[in-house]
C-alpha cells in the first residue's frame, strides 16, 4: 500500500491524493520514488513549503523504480532514484540530475560482536558461502541476510558494489528502508543494508575494511559503498512554475544546509 507524506494541510492531501500524483494545481509540486530519500526529500519539502506560502509539496515513497515509471508516466512532477539512470531509461526521455551522494550502510542488530568486514567478505556472505557468524569474528549463528526488493535504488547500489548481482540468497525482501532496519534491529543474526541517510540507533553500521560510514568518507570517496541521490525529470518537458522553483532550490548551495542535516552528502556548490 503507498503512503503518502505531506507537509500541508489534510484538506491539500485528499486533493492530491483523487488527482493521483501528477498535479494540475499551479501551487503544488509531487515527488515519487525513493524510500531512501525519505528524510533528504522531506526535510527540503518542509523548507519550500515554510519559504512559499500556499505550496502544497507530496512525496510518494514507491521504490525507485516506480519513481522513474511515475515520471515517465507524467503521474508525478519529479522522481526520485536511489540510483543512476540506466541506458534504456534514458533512451525513453528521462534526465537525471545528482542531488547528492549517499552511504549504504551495512548494519548488523547492536548485540553482533562483529564490527568491520571488508567488501570481499561481505560478498561472500550474501552469495551463501559464508553462513555461521562464527566463522567471522561472531557468535555460532546462522546468518539471516535482509535485503530490498528488486527495483530497490539500494540493493542495485548494493549489489553492484559488492559484485553479488543476481547471486544474493536473501532470507527477505523487504519493500522500504525501515522494513529492512526493523527486521535487523529484531534479529541478532541479522545482515542487511540501508540508506546511511537513515540509519537508527536500532541497529548497528559496520565499518568496511576500517572505514566508517560517515559524510567525510562518502565525500572523499574512501568508503565505497555509497551511490547517488537522483532527481528524475522528462527531458524536454517544462515543469510547471512551481514545480521549476522547487527544482531549483534543491539543487542550489542554499539547500546545502538541509541536505547535510538529513545525513547526505550535498554535491552541489
Amino acid at each position: 500500500m503507498k503512503r503518502w507524506i505531506t507537509f500541508a494541510a489534510i484538506s491539500s492531501l485528499a486533493l492530491v491524493v483523487m488527482n493521483g500524483c501528477g498535479q494540475t494545481d499551479s501551487k503544488a509540486v509531487s515527488t515519487d520514488g525513493s524510500t531512501s530519500m525519505e528524510k533528504v526529500i522531506g526535510a527540503l519539502g518542509e523548507a519550500f513549503e515554510e519559504n512559499n506560502s500556499g505550496v502544497t509539496f507530496t512525496y510518494n515513497p514507491t521504490g525507485s523504480g516506480s519513481g522513474i515509471t511515475a515520471v515517465a508516466e507524467g503521474r508525478c512532477d519529479i522522481g526520485l532514484a536511489s540510483r543512476n539512470l540506466k541506458e534504456e531509461e534514458k533512451a525513453q526521455g528521462l534526465t537525471e540530475t545528482v542531488l547528492a551522494l549517499d552511504g549504504i550502510a551495512v548494519i548488523v542488530n547492536p548485540d553482533n560482536p562483529v564490527n568491520d568486514l571488508d567488501l570481499e567478505t561481505i560478498g561472500k556472505i550474501y552469495m551463501g558461502e559464508i553462513t555461521n557468524w562464527k566463522d567471522i569474528g561472531g557468535d555460532d549463528l546462522e546468518i539471516v541476510l535482509i535485503g530490498r526488493e528488486a527495483g530497490s535504488g539500494t540493493r542495485d547500489g548494493f549489489e553492484s558494489i559488492t559484485g553479488t548481482e543476481d547471486a544474493c540468497k536473501y532470507r527477505q525482501e523487504l519493500t522500504s528502508t525501515g522494513d529492512a532496519m526493523g527486521a535487523v534491529a529484531g534479529n541478532p543474526a541479522a545482515i542487511g543494508y540501508a540508506s546511511l541517510a537513515s540509519v537508527k540507533e536500532t541497529v548497528k553500521a559496520l565499518s568496511i575494511g576500517g572505514i566508517v560510514p560517515a559524510e567525510e568518507t562518502v565525500r572523499n570517496g574512501s568508503y565505497v559503498v555509497q551511490r547517488p541521490f537522483v532527481l528524475v525529470t522528462r527531458s524536454g518537458t517544462e515543469l510547471s512554475g512551481t514545480a521549476q522553483k522547487f527544482f531549483d532550490y534543491i539543487t542550489s548551495p542554499e539547500a546545502n544546509e538541509i541536505i547535510s542535516s538529513a545525513g547526505a552528502v550535498p554535491v552541489n556548490k
